[in-house]
């Protein structure tokens, strides 16, 4: 649980603070109001001092009765709820996305990618294992530069309708693992539980050399 404070300054600037991450080992609005309450009591604030609370369409934050804005509310009726305006961005983002027959079409074959590598655990490791060696062969030609942080284990990334930027991270992991990527698929291809599987991942190894010889013929 992320906790950031908006305020406004001695100088009518509004400031914006990030005060803490919270591990969160129960989701039940009261553990959440109990996390704030102590986060509040840590930093020597008062949640009767609160004139806004701001969370993401999730409903236990902002069901009516008993949702963690109803808590607050109950203790203090000037914290008024507010939906996030970064969240409502991105949903308006994904679903403008979803009306562009290209843009859709290209993330249907991008989930359809990851839900057959990741979909089974012997998949997923001999792509981390053909990765690893890219990036040790990588490092013995000095293509890659070593360091502290550098070149740690990579994993296909599923993006998320509700977080726009999950969906730049896929993209990501997938033109960083390309090489493995394609390696795996046509093991899949081949040796794929059901025909099926082996349908798909044929399908998407095509796919996926079209638009990578398509990339290079434009640069």
């Amino acid at each position: 649980m992320t906790l950031v404070l908006h305020y406004v300054n001695p100088n009518g600037q509004v400031v914006e603070r990030f005060i803490g991450i919270k591990h969160v080992a129960s989701t039940t609005t009261l553990s959440l109001k109990a996390i704030i309450d102590n986060v509040f009591s840590g930093h020597g604030l008062s949640i009767f001092r609160l004139r806004g609370q701001s969370y993401d369409g999730a409903s236990n934050m902002r069901v009516e009765f008993k949702g963690l804005k109803s808590l607050i509310m109950k203790e203090n009726e000037c914290a008024y709820y507010i939906h996030c305006f970064a969240h409502q961005l991105q949903l308006a983002l994904v679903a403008l996305v979803k009306n562009h027959v290209d843009v859709q079409s290209l993330f249907n074959i991008v989930a359809n990618v990851v839900d057959i590598v990741g979909a089974s655990p012997k998949h997923r490791y001999i792509l981390r294992d053909k990765q690893a060696m890219v990036v040790f062969e990588a490092l013995k030609s000095d293509e890659l530069s070593n360091g502290r942080g550098l070149n740690q284990d990579t994993n296909l990334k599923r993006s998320n309708d509700t977080r726009w930027g999950s969906h730049y991270g896929t993209l990501i992991s997938i033109i960083t693992m390309f090489p493995s990527l394609i390696d795996v698929l046509e093991i899949i291809a081949d040796d794929g539980s059901t025909s099926e599987q082996r349908c798909e991942a044929k399908m998407d190894h095509l796919i996926l050399w079209i638009c990578a010889l398509m990339l290079s013929f434009q640069n």
